[in-house]
Parts: C-alpha cells; sequence; structure tokens
C-alpha cells in the first residue's frame, strides 16, 4: 500500500486516507471515498478521462482482493494509540538470566526419563554460560558421545572375546539326581530244572534238615534257591547319584582365528575414530548453537532500539503535526514503520528463545534450564593457514577417514574368515571325573513261593571314576557355494567402503574449502559493514536533526533508518559468520584423543588470540 501511496502522488491524485487508522473494517471501503482531480466525473480532455478509467479499474481489481482477505476480528487502533505490549509468552523465555549456571544444575535426566509438568511450568529458569563452559556441558552431558564411548567399550568387550580362543576352553560339569523306582518279579517257571543241584530244588528233593518231622521222619526243605513257577517278589528302589569332572576343548588349528581376531581390532579402530568424530562434530554443532544465540540476542537489541527510536520520533511527528509543520502522511507512514519494526522484534524474541532452546538441546541440559550466552561476541582472527596448508592438515590422520580404513580392514579380515570355513579344524579334547550312585530297596513282598532273593540288595552303593582323551578334525567338503558366496559379498562390501572413503574424502574438501572461502569472505564484509555503519550512524545523525529542523522530509529520515538498522545487521551477521566459519574450520583439524576415557579440553583457536567485537 505504500507503494501504491507514492504512484497516486506521482500521477497528482489525492493521498488515501488509509480505513484501517479511521477505524474502517476493509480496504475497499477505505478506498471508496478517493477520488480523482475531476470529482463530477466530467471527462475535460482524452487524458483525463484514460485515467479515470484506469483508476475505476484499479478500484475494482483491489476490491476483488480485499475480498479474499478475511476480515479482522477487532478494528486497528488508531495512529495516535499507545503500541501495544509484547505477548508474555515470548517475555517468559526471553528473560534475562539469574546468575551462571552451576554443574549441578547442568545434571542432564535420565536417559529414559520425560519432562514432568512442574519441569515445564514456567518456561524455566534461564542460566547464563560461556562457551567453553558449554563445551565442557556438551562433552559431559552429550548423549550421542555417551552412546559412542558404550561402543567403544562394547568393541573393546568383543577384541577380548575374540583373544580368548586362543586359550583353551575348560570347563567343569556336575550333574546328581535322586529317584524311585517300583518293579515286581515273577518266575513263570520253576528253576529246579537247570540241574545246578539239590540248592535250586523242591523239598522232598532239597536239602535234609537235621530235625524230624511231625511223622517221626526226617525234615527235608527246599533248596535256597529254589523258586517255584509262580513265585514273585515286588520292591520299590530309590537311588541317589552324583557324577563330577573337567573337560578340556582346544582349537589347535583353526585358520579363521587370526583373522576374526584381526576384524574385532579393526572393528574398534573404527569405534575409536568415530568417536573422535563425533566429538569434533558436538564441538562445532555447541560453537555454531553458541554463536547463533549470540547473533540472536544483538538482533533483540538492534531491534528493541529501533522500536524505541520509532516511538520517539513518532511522538515527535506528532508534536509536529499538532503545530502544523509535517503533513498528516508523515505520522501514517511513521506509524507503519514503528509498527513494522515492532514485528521485527517480536521475531527477533522468538528466534532467540529457539535460539536458547536449541543450545539446551545440544548440551543436553535439564528440562527446566534455558541457557543464555553469558560471553560478548569476540571477533575470531583470521584462520592462520593457507587453503593448501588447511586441506593436507585435514587429510592427515582425519578419524573420518581413518574410520572408513579401519572398516575396510575389518571387512577383508571378515572376508578371509568366512573363507577358512572350508579349511579343516583341529582340536583336542580331554575329559575326565569320578560317579557314585547308592540305592535302597524297600517295600519288599513276596508272593507263590518267594523269587529272587539273591538279587535283591537292600542297601548298596556303587562309585566309580573315567577319563578320556582325543583329537577331533573338522573339514568341510560342500556347501553348495555358501561359503564363498559369504566371501564374495564381503569382498563387494570392501570395495563399496573404498569408493565411499573416495566420497569422503571429497566431501571433507568441499567442506574444508567451502567455510575457508566463506571465512575470508566475511572478513572482507565485515570491513565494508564496519564503513557503512559508521557511516549510516552519521547520516542518520543528521537527517534527524534535519528533519526536527524541517529541512528533510519523513521519507529521507525512513530510509536513512533502514540503511542504518540493516547496516547493524550485516555487522553482526558478517562477525558471527566469522566465527561460524572459524570453527567449521576448526572441525576439520581439530586434535581430539581417540580414548574416550581421556578428559577432553575445549580447543576454540588453531592460531592467534580473538579481538575484541
Amino acid at each position: 500500500m505504500r507503494a501504491i501511496s507514492r504512484l497516486f502522488i506521482a500521477i497528482g491524485l489525492t493521498p488515501i486516507w488509509l480505513g484501517p487508522f479511521a477505524g474502517t473494517p476493509s480496504l475497499a471501503q477505505a478506498l471508496a471515498p478517493v477520488i480523482g482531480p475531476n470529482p463530477e466525473s466530467k471527462a475535460t480532455d482524452p487524458g483525463t478521462a484514460r485515467l479515470e478509467r484506469s483508476w475505476n479499474q484499479l478500484d475494482a481489481q483491489l476490491k476483488a482482493l480485499d475480498a479474499l482477505i478475511p476480515p479482522d476480528r477487532e478494528p486497528a487502533p488508531k495512529v495516535e494509540n499507545a503500541t501495544p505490549r509484547l505477548p508474555a509468552s515470548l517475555l517468559t523465555p526471553n528473560a534475562a538470566p539469574r546468575g551462571e549456571l552451576s554443574t549441578s544444575q547442568a545434571n542432564p535426566a535420565p536417559p529414559l526419563s520425560l519432562p514432568t509438568p512442574i519441569q515445564l511450568k514456567g518456561g524455566g529458569l534461564v542460566q547464563g554460560l560461556s562457551l567453553e563452559q558449554s563445551l565442557a556441558l556438551a562433552f559431559a552431558n552429550s548423549a550421542s558421545l555417551q552412546a559412542q564411548r558404550e561402543e567403544v567399550a562394547a568393541n573393546l568387550a568383543l577384541l577380548q572375546a575374540q583373544l580368548g580362543t586362543y586359550w583353551p576352553r575348560i570347563s567343569a560339569f556336575a550333574n546328581g539326581s535322586y529317584g524311585q523306582q517300583g518293579a515286581t518279579t515273577t518266575a513263570n517257571q520253576a528253576n529246579n530244572n537247570l540241574g545246578f543241584g539239590p540248592l535250586f530244588n523242591p523239598a522232598p528233593n532239597g536239602i535234609v534238615g537235621s530235625g524230624t518231622g511231625p511223622g517221626g521222619g526226617i525234615n527235608n526243605i527246599a533248596g535256597p534257591f529254589y523258586v517255584p513257577a509262580g513265585g514273585s517278589a515286588a520292591d520299590v528302589t530309590s537311588t541317589s547319584s552324583f557324577s563330577a569332572g573337567l573337560s578340556l576343548d582346544y582349537a589347535l588349528v583353526d585358520f579363521a582365528r587370526t583373522p576374526k581376531i584381526k576384524s574385532a581390532r579393526a572393528q574398534l579402530a573404527n569405534a575409536r575414530n568415530t568417536y573422535a568424530n563425533e566429538v569434533r562434530k558436538l564441538q562445532l554443532q555447541v560453537s555454531e548453537a553458541y554463536y547463533q544465540l549470540q547473533q540472536a540476542d544483538q538482533l533483540v537489541r538492534i531491534q528493541d532500539a529501533n522500536v524505541r527510536n520509532d516511538l520517539v520520533i513518532l511522538q515527535d511527528t506528532l508534536d509536529l503535526k499538532k503545530a502544523g509543520l509535517v503533513p498528516r502522511l508523515d505520522v501514517l507512514r511513521r506509524s507503519s514503520i514503528e509498527a513494522s519494526n515492532q514485528e521485527n522484534l517480536i521475531q527477533a524474541l522468538a528466534d532467540r528463545a529457539v535460539a536458547r532452546r536449541r543450545l539446551a538441546v545440544v548440551l543436553n541440559l535439564p528440562p527446566d534450564i534455558n541457557p543464555s550466552a553469558s560471553d560478548p561476541i569476540a571477533l575470531q582472527s583470521r584462520w592462520p593457514l593457507n587453503l593448501e596448508q588447511s586441506l593436507l592438515a585435514a587429510y592427515q590422520d582425519n578419524p573420518e577417514l581413518q574410520a572408513i580404513l579401519a572398516t575396510r580392514d575389518a571387512l577383508a579380515q571378515q572376508k578371509q574368515a568366512t573363507a577358512a570355513g572350508l579349511l579343516p579344524k583341529l582340536s583336542l579334547f580331554a575329559s575326565g571325573g569320578s560317579n557314585t550312585s547308592n540305592a535302597t530297596i524297600s517295600n519288599i513282598t513276596v508272593g507263590g513261593g518267594g523269587c529272587c532273593g539273591s538279587s535283591l540288595l537292600p542297601d548298596s552303593t556303587t562309585s566309580g571314576w573315567d577319563w578320556s582323551i582325543g583329537l577331533t578334525i573338522n573339514w568341510l567338503l560342500f556347501d553348495a557355494g555358501t561359503t564363498s558366496g559369504e566371501a564374495r559379498a564381503l569382498a563387494k562390501r570392501e570395495a563399496a567402503t573404498m569408493q565411499r572413503y573416495a566420497a569422503q574424502r571429497n566431501d571433507i574438501r568441499l567442506r574444508l574449502e567451502q567455510a575457508f572461502f566463506n571465512h575470508e569472505a566475511s572478513l572482507a564484509k565485515l570491513a565494508s559493514a564496519r564503513r557503512a555503519v559508521s557511516a549510516s550512524l552519521e547520516a542518520f545523525r543528521d537527517v534527524k536533526l534535519r528533519y526536527l529542523s524541517g529541512l528533510s522530509n519523513e521519507l529521507l529520515l525512513s530510509n536513512t533508518q533502514d540503511q542504518l538498522i540493516n547496516s547493524l545487521i550485516k555487522r553482526l551477521t558478517a562477525t558471527v559468520n566469522v566465527n561460524i566459519t572459524y570453527a567449521q574450520l576448526l572441525r576439520e583439524l581439530l586434535p581430539v584423543s581417540q580414548d574416550p576415557n581421556r578428559a577432553i579440553t575445549p580447543t576454540l583457536q588453531l592460531g592467534s588470540k580473538s579481538s575484541a567485537y
């Protein structure tokens, strides 16, 4: 609408009194009473007629456009009304810090927990912290870094497990049991026809007794081992047993053992290099989040100062209008500029709230803590290395590339271990032990003359021992190509890893060159931005004095103010970009330890100290 207003002025029409400032509900109603230089619609010449037809077409188009915009729920405030307050939902997370963040406040929440309503109530506590403190907290609290530490420990345990295959496996075994068994033995025929003598004969052909019978004769009794036909014996046997011993198993020849150990060692190297790369990535993430929070803080200050300046100029413009020194158009334009700049301030507050939360997530802070940047913006110095030196240093011992090489080595060793499955395997085994058992017979009953007394032992114990030693050989002769197919698959994965190495090498160069060129460009733009700020500030002071003295119009004042704010923002952006690109360059060359148990010292600079902003 500002552009349309200027168009109307240029073509000689009466300035538009915008409806929203007069409390009218729609754009069409605001434009309806607008008249041109010929209010009676009498065409005096062809040029005026064409101008009126163009105006009618424009008025119809604006009415159609206004019909597409939903009406406001509340009428727009008048120009003289005070500026509305900022939303409380934005002011709470943008509150000033209450102090420095302590170590006890920075303890992260348990991994499997969720924020409670009490922790989320009120937007959280705002606490300040420095960049070095942020890096230290990130190295201690980061969930992704802690997960990589666990991966290193897991791969170390797997390597130790594979090293154990060089030693024999010795195991102890023992078992004990208790049970009962009931049995009934019945003789289907007598056993006196076996020719074993009188001990197996029945009476009166058995053993002659020493006494006399009832009739005065000599007694004959059956032999002690005689079992008549139909004789039986029933019993219940309770048995308890125990055995124990040692066994040894040792692979004398195993062609897959050494490649498996080398593969586990390569996987451990991969995990360690991945951990080192995670440290680099985490430092860059923290640095970028912190620098962006500093930028958001400064943008809020700039936009707040801009709005405050707008209010002062707006009040001056209202006073000048009452004195008849400026037209109403200046008041309308200045009120519109103030409202637009207040929108920028509101967005800057939202951006700072998001930047604080982003840093809190990177640092894995408790859900009730919102960090605030306590360090002032300090400009990093120029990157001390040229592009060639930076690239060579980035490629040297780069953990990203070393991790890929370790993966390739692991796949190569796994391929050899898989292929070794077709070779013979010789193993030694040995075992020895002892056993004992006890049997108790109870509930013995006989019938039909009895049976089997010689085989029934009421209580007996049996003990023994045994040992064995030998060699086993296992040679896979045919598996329909399964082993060779698995080996070929691992070979292809090894070749794919080589290609990933080439791609990662190119990505590292692109990242470093992009950061290097942007770093140089940001330094150059910062020098230009500083000159622009100095010139814009002097120009704004001059034009403001000229406007208050009546020597300049409001349009020139507005343009000069916009130039000042834009130059301030560009200087801020260039400064933060210098720091961010420096951190990106440092990420590629940052020396880090591959030992997750070693303390990490934050390194913010590769060369000289930073200068104040």
